[in-house]
């Protein structure tokens, strides 16, 4: 029964391993696209690509959506996709 058990959790984690674990990032076929410079924010990047009508915040929200960034740390060189107006909320 030990044994059984055994197999049974070593297939689990097996199984575990194999799933594909990607997270999931849009496509970025067609979006507009800038290199961070010194001294750039997320913010100043948003500000400067998103429409007036258009809250800067949201944008930030999906610039880091569209390349998966979990925090709004950005390096200079660094080439970020950022959302075209057709695909701005």
């Amino acid at each position: 029964m030990a044994l059984l058990s055994l197999g049974g959790f070593w297939l689990g984690t097996r199984a575990v391993s194999l799933a594909n674990v990607a997270p999931a990032v849009p496509s970025h076929a067609g979006l507009p696209w800038v290199t961070v410079h010194e001294a750039d924010t997320l913010w100043t990047i948003a500000d400067a690509v998103a429409p007036e009508e258009n809250d800067p915040g949201a944008v930030v929200t999906e610039i880091k959506r569209l390349n998966g960034l979990s925090d709004s740390l950005i390096r200079p060189g660094t080439r970020l996709y950022v959302p075209s107006a057709r695909t701005l909320p």
